[in-house]
């Protein structure tokens, strides 16, 4: 007798996006959006787009896809972010849930790159990729912030697997590469000094400018009231912020101030709402 097999559907979804310059305002020059992925633009002033991504699936599992392509053409602008956390839930086997991001920014180009945080549930397989090229005189200001379970609601992540990687290339050259990579009693890893020492929070800042260098004793100075514990350095003209804290609030409060510092304009509407 043949034993019944239950497939579950999967979520994917894409979306392209190409930003072009028209006088003094940026505007979308190419928009394709398919399955579970979308973007919406809210009504903004001065010269930059913004654009809101969200997954209509309301979350990703194992063996779900999402993959955002974003194109800037020369001197345009774009301040992209998303409507909600993305939630990565309990995967059933060993897929994992995949993010493809890729950015890619023409001479003059400017991008803010800044999604609400990644929340990773107990069983939860991510495997995310981020990759940027950018022109020599392009900019991004970039956040990205993961929790590991929500400690407001008791929740921790015990066991699972994610891989976290970013690229970035200024005209060609790789000027800086991450990966992250925990599997299996992630808690417990956790607690290790040498990683997030009982952290259930973390977060990434990156700013990709001529005036990066510039911006370090500055930076500096502004964390030493943060409420996570954080630290900054520079290097082939990008600014780096890593922090890590035990809840998340405080860690987006922290990275929230530094956006609005180095970006000199409002949050996106979606994170003050």
């Amino acid at each position: 007798m043949l034993q019944a097999r239950t497939w579950l559907a999967r979520t994917e979804g894409s979306i392209r996006l190409d930003v072009a310059r028209r006088g003094h305002r940026s505007h979308i020059d190419v928009l394709h959006q398919a399955g579970a992925a979308r973007v919406r633009f809210p009504r903004a002033e001065g010269a930059s787009l913004e654009a809101v991504l969200i997954n209509t699936a309301g979350g990703l599992t194992g063996g779900d896809r999402i993959d955002i392509t974003v194109a800037l053409a020369p001197y345009s602008e774009v301040m992209l972010t998303s409507a909600a956390a993305e939630k990565i839930y309990r995967a059933r086997d060993q897929h994992a849930a995949a993010i493809r991001m890729r950015f890619r920014l023409l001479a003059g180009a400017s991008l803010h790159w800044l999604p609400q945080p990644t929340i990773l549930f107990d069983a939860a397989r991510l495997d995310r990729r981020t990759e940027v090229e950018l022109a020599g005189d392009s900019r991004m200001l970039a956040v990205e912030i993961l929790l590991f379970g929500r400690a407001a609601m008791g929740e921790q992540m015990r066991r699972g697997a994610i891989r976290d990687a970013w690229r970035v290339r200024r005209d060609g050259a790789l000027i800086f590469a991450d990966s992250l990579r925990l599997d299996g009693a992630i808690a417990d890893t956790l607690e290790r000094k040498a990683l997030l020492g009982g952290a259930r929070a973390a977060g990434l800042l990156l700013y990709v400018a001529p005036d990066a260098a510039n911006r370090l004793a500055e930076a500096r100075a502004r964390l030493q009231g943060a409420n996570s514990l954080a630290g900054a350095s520079t290097w082939n003209g990008l600014l780096a912020v890593r922090a890590v804290a035990k809840e998340g609030w405080a860690l987006q409060q922290d990275m929230a101030a530094l956006v609005e510092w180095l970006s000199a304009r409002p949050l996106p509407r979606v994170w003050r709402c």
